[in-house]
């Protein structure tokens, strides 16, 4: 295994220094990266037991490195490290320095779960011109033929910056705007995500508000070609982040809005499709391009201390678990203080992981359950048998087969160690581990050929030269090939093709995942599920075994890195049980099956706020009501209200409503007052850049006082956005009274079947006074709502 942290940080420290004294531009970014190390110091000893995932973690990961860290990426370096990208954002508040933002400030970390500040890719001196001063947001990383390649918005020019940099935390060399202008993308040309896909075709995600757009790039990865596609509409929508997994090419996104503290409706969703250009659709069956708010919900605000959990990217831990990389908004500190000499109060954002399921082939977090707060199982950051071979030594490995005595470790500036042999000939030789790994195991290797006809493998139930199995890049037939040797006779070779412009001096990450008697394999630049090569087989019964973990080479030329692997991850397979209502409340409920409209005779137990609105009737059993000119946010809507059960409950209503004008909006409330209530109503809104379009949503929302105003002041929210919607639709809102922390905890649903359920996030406010259950028709005249019952449940 590779030294513990703090000795492995000076060693990759003095390896970098040597190396960066052959170019004088380097010299200055690791003196400065030298330098916030001294300041910031290094992370606490990693509380993740080795190979076992048996340790802790507790969100926000990024605590005690930065107070904010927003639209987080991360990778894994090639030196072992993860390293995490942020938003330009005053990362130093809470240490009294108030020495401005940070452009694209940079973090490392051994264990996924402790970080400490690395640098940042610009500085105001090295920011190049074409910015114009620009700040800069939402970076994605990547690594390609060898550089670390980052992708980041430039607002201020409304355009995409890309920089290249041999290591992860620079020197950054920039490489220019991405994007044409104009770009062909009816949307912000923000919140970039590049994709490689299988085969070595690259391609852009890009658009904020309210579009997303996707267009194939240039060879080096620099720029767009070709026709740009639209493959997601919806408002607010951004965000973008793909990856592809089992036949599938998935696009997370985000909607509503980020950055408005306490009252930021943000949270992650996701649509699938079987091509990279789409068309995507949800886990309800609806085209992301479709009019109308989404399903497929991933994370959303749980009722805890998180708010506005997303902008996400992904990360795979060592065992093979995938982690949703994100921020959210914690709701006891959502403000940060002014900055840019006082114009700007930005929203604290730090970085959240959690564990990401995928469960019927969807990707949801933690089963369902949404962010966590308090202690959790940590991601596994250390192999139960391997080495990143940075302290200079062979301890615990030996060769066998050809050349034994021909390993030794090489260094350089990013790998800082790795491995070569002198050269094999046409016999493999293979450097393996001392000790066994698990029969169920991931194994990696970042692996390169520098020489024509050689070939760079990793080998896993390895016993010894005549049985094992292994996973090849040959060079000579520029292929992935995987072989499975048993009593010395191979059970047949699988050859899938690389990409024909496969760099081979560059290193390739390649992880083999063995459940069983299945044997997985991917080739990729970045362990960032966008292999260029998968292969799949199954293994023979007696090969299910421990055995050891390697390397091997054949001919000359080949090198490995960070060799190791780990027990398998299980993966969770069901979800969190959905709320469920109780028994029928028949009190708290009304068919309306009467004659006179509730709230207009002394018997009923409706009251009107503000008076009944006009035209409302009772129509063929239901209640029939014209849409108002006049809203709740300005005090002026009418809201028909009755009592509310004590205790836990769930308020449903049958609603018939197609709008057509911009803010139109009728559902259910939970109503205290003017100033504290929660909706849940079909709406429709103007999509921002669609030059008169509209979306029809199911929109959530909550108004309540601002926490950190002084004294507080109403405020109505972003707000979140549910699943589809329909002509027909049943709404929920389902209440819980946190005694706890004294709060009213609110949660939607929504349904086009009265069957099927989306479930929303959790809005709260403190408790204060009691909440009433109504009915709202509202902000702008010309459409009609059909109510045809109010049922309300127990529990």
């Amino acid at each position: 295994m590779g030294l513990t942290r703090p000795a492995s940080l000076i060693v990759s420290r003095l390896t970098a220094l040597r190396w960066a004294s052959a170019v004088a531009a380097g010299i200055a970014a690791l003196l400065a990266a030298l330098l916030a190390w001294l300041l910031t110091g290094p992370s606490s000893a990693p509380t993740t037991a080795r190979g076992t995932g048996m340790g802790t973690y507790a969100n926000p990961v990024t605590a005690g490195a930065v107070d904010t860290f927003p639209d987080p990426v991360m990778i894994r370096g090639k030196d072992g490290y993860w390293y995490a990208y942020g938003t330009q954002n005053p990362v130093f508040q809470s240490k009294g320095r108030e020495d401005g933002e940070r452009m694209l400030p940079i973090l490392r970390s051994a264990d996924l779960v402790h970080w400490d500040y690395a640098g940042e890719v610009f500085t105001p001196r090295t920011q190049p011109a074409w910015h114009k001063g620009s700040r800069l947001w939402a970076p994605d990383i990547r690594y390609v033929d060898g550089l670390y390649t980052l992708y980041y918005s430039v607002v201020g020019v409304a355009n995409i910056g890309v920089a290249t940099a041999p290591t992860p935390t620079g020197p950054w060399t920039d490489r220019g705007a991405v994007l044409p202008s104009p770009s062909g993308c009816p949307a912000g040309n923000i919140d970039q995500a590049q994709f490689t896909d299988k085969g070595g075709r690259p391609y852009l995600y890009w658009g904020s508000y309210d579009t997303l757009c996707v267009a194939k790039m240039n060879g080096d990865r620099t720029r767009i070609e070709g026709p740009v596609t639209q493959v997601a509409r919806g408002r607010r929508m951004e965000g973008g982040f793909v990856v592809r997994r089992g036949g599938y090419y998935y696009l997370f996104y985000s909607d509503a809005g980020c950055c408005d503290g306490a009252y930021s409706g943000y949270q992650v969703k996701v649509g699938r499709a079987t091509k990279p250009t789409g068309p995507f659709v949800d886990d309800e069956d609806v085209d992301l391009m479709d009019l109308t708010s989404k399903g497929g919900i991933v994370v959303g605000a749980n009722g805890n201390r998180w708010i506005g959990p997303g902008h996400n990217s992904l990360q795979t831990d060592l065992s093979g678990q995938d982690w949703l990389v994100y921020h959210g908004i914690p709701s006891d500190h959502p403000d940060m203080k002014l900055t840019s000499g006082g114009k700007v109060k930005p929203t604290r954002r730090p970085m959240l992981i959690d564990r990401l399921d995928w469960i019927d082939g969807w990707p949801v977090v933690r089963a369902g359950a949404g962010p966590s707060e308090g202690n959790q199982p940590a991601p596994v950051a250390s192999w139960d048998v391997g080495s990143t071979f940075n302290d200079g030594s062979l301890t615990g490995w030996h060769g066998e087969g050809a050349g034994t005595g021909g390993w030794s470790v090489a260094e350089k500036q990013d790998a800082h160690g790795y491995v070569t042999h002198a050269g094999s000939g046409a016999e493999p030789a293979y450097l393996v581990s001392d000790k066994e790994a698990p029969a169920d195991l991931r194994a990696e290797a970042d692996l390169k050929v520098s020489s024509a006809g050689g070939a760079a493998g990793l080998t896993v139930g390895h016993v010894n030269p005549g049985n094992h199995a292994v996973a090849w890049l040959d060079r000579g037939r520029n292929a992935l090939v995987t072989d499975v040797v048993v009593n010395g006779t191979s059970r047949g070779e699988s050859v899938t093709a690389l990409p024909s412009g496969f760099q081979w001096g560059a290193w390739h990450n390649v992880a083999v995942e063995v459940r069983g008697t299945h044997m997985t394999v991917e080739v990729s630049g970045d362990r960032l599920r966008d292999a260029v090569a998968t292969q799949e087989r199954d293994l023979p019964a007696r090969t299910a075994h421990p055995g050891r973990v390697g390397t091997a080479v054949r001919g000359s030329g080949a090198a490995a890195d960070n060799v190791g692997a780990a027990k398998l991850f299980t993966p969770v397979t069901k979800r969190v049980p959905e709320p469920k209502p109780g028994a029928l409340l028949p009190a708290h409920s009304d068919e309306f099956n009467g004659a006179a409209v509730p709230g207009t005779t002394p018997a009923s137990p409706w009251t009107w706020i503000r008076g009944a609105s006009s035209g409302v009737t009772m129509t063929g059993r239901a209640l029939s009501w014209p849409t108002q000119a006049a809203g709740l946010g300005n005090n002026k809507a009418s809201v028909l209200t009755r009592g509310a059960p004590k205790g836990d409950y769930t308020v449903e209503t049958k609603i018939s409503f197609a709008p057509g004008q911009p803010t139109q909006q009728a559902g259910i409330v939970l109503y205290e007052n003017d100033d504290r209530w929660f909706k849940m109503v079909h709406s429709v809104l103007p999509v921002t850049r669609g030059r008169g379009t509209v979306v029809d949503v199911s929109e959530f929302g909550k108004e309540g006082e601002r926490p950190t105003t002084t004294p507080p002041t109403a405020v109505a929210n972003g707000p979140m956005f549910g699943g589809p919607t329909a002509d027909t639709m049943w709404l929920r809102l389902s209440h819980h009274t946190d005694t706890a922390h004294n709060e009213h905890e609110v949660r939607a649903a929504t349904s086009r079947d009265g069957v099927h359920w989306v479930h929303n996030g959790v809005w709260t406010l403190p408790v204060k006074g009691d909440l009433k259950i109504g009915l709202v028709s509202m902000n702008k005249a010309g459409a009609v709502a059909r109510f045809d019952y109010v049922r309300t449940y127990g529990g």
